[in-house]
């Protein structure tokens, strides 16, 4: 933000001016009544102040290093896998500033998510559980059985991936990753992450309605019905797939919540990066 007049200028030099030295003299107040040591006071002057506010005002907010040590134990980092296998390359570690996400970045996380070698560990326990409880008759039993499923449930989780981690958010400009909230109370946490399958970031860092989860995940049940039987071509069973997928992506955000939680409770932090 630029200063466009001298008065407000030398105002703002003054109030920062004034609220370092009472900072600085609040701190030297409390170390006084614990010592008896004699106390000199640091002053900061109104110029260097202004000097240093002009030069960075106007600089965007870039990239955040990881923290690292004692602090970052009580900060919700993420890593970049969970367990060391999962991708998480979507979450953002709390109080991390990220520039706007850009076309390529939005197709490289797609691609990840869709074709990373854990990529099937969702797919093989959904294929499972519609097998176990008959979901497609027409697939049938056995390991036959248990084919169709995997693949028929791969191909929706890749469609899914690519309509709403890419092509929805390209054209709707919407950033596609998870902001952690990393403080506050369980209820409260919980409670965001699972509103980000409905409010999401666009590239302009604001709250918007989250159009690439709730369109791209519809999106991607529609055109599941050009290679499911015609028997799971009905509305019903249409909205039920478009539900699970949103849901599914839900609880994904939950875990990114408290996935730095559950690192530092159960590997104290050490979980790998890569």
């Amino acid at each position: 933000m630029k200063i466009k007049s001298s008065h407000a200028l030398c105002a703002t030099n003054l109030f920062l001016s004034l609220y370092l030295f009472c900072g600085n003299a609040e701190a030297q107040n409390r170390l006084n009544s614990l010592s008896d040591t004699p106390v000199t006071f640091k002053t900061v002057s109104a110029d260097t102040t202004s000097s240093s506010s002009l030069d960075n005002s106007d600089l965007p907010d870039a990239p955040q290093a990881p923290i690292s040590g004692p602090v970052a134990e009580q900060e919700g980092v993420q890593t970049k896998r969970i367990l060391g296998i999962i991708p998480n390359f979507r979450a953002v570690s709390a109080n991390v500033h990220l520039p706007p996400q850009s076309v390529k970045e939005k197709f490289v996380t797609a691609t990840h998510d869709s074709f990373d070698y854990s990529s099937v560990f969702l797919p093989a326990a959904v294929a499972g559980i519609n097998q176990a409880t008959n979901n497609v008759p027409e697939f049938h039993q056995g390991a036959a059985g248990y084919g169709r499923y995997f693949w028929h449930t791969f191909v929706d989780q890749t469609s899914e991936n690519y309509f709403v981690e890419f092509i929805v958010p390209t054209i709707t400009h919407e950033d596609t990753r998870y902001y952690t909230l990393g403080s506050g109370g369980f209820m409260k946490r919980a409670e965001y992450s699972l509103s980000r399958a409905v409010i999401t970031r666009n590239d302009a860092g604001n709250n918007t309605f989250n159009i690439s989860e709730i369109l791209g995940a519809g999106a991607a049940a529609g055109i599941s019905n050009l290679y499911y039987p015609q028997s799971q071509r009905t509305f019903g069973n249409t909205a039920s797939r478009w539900g699970t997928s949103v849901g599914i992506d839900a609880g994904t955000f939950l875990f990114h919540e408290f996935w730095p939680d559950i690192n530092r409770k159960l590997f104290h932090g050490k979980q790998p990066s890569q």
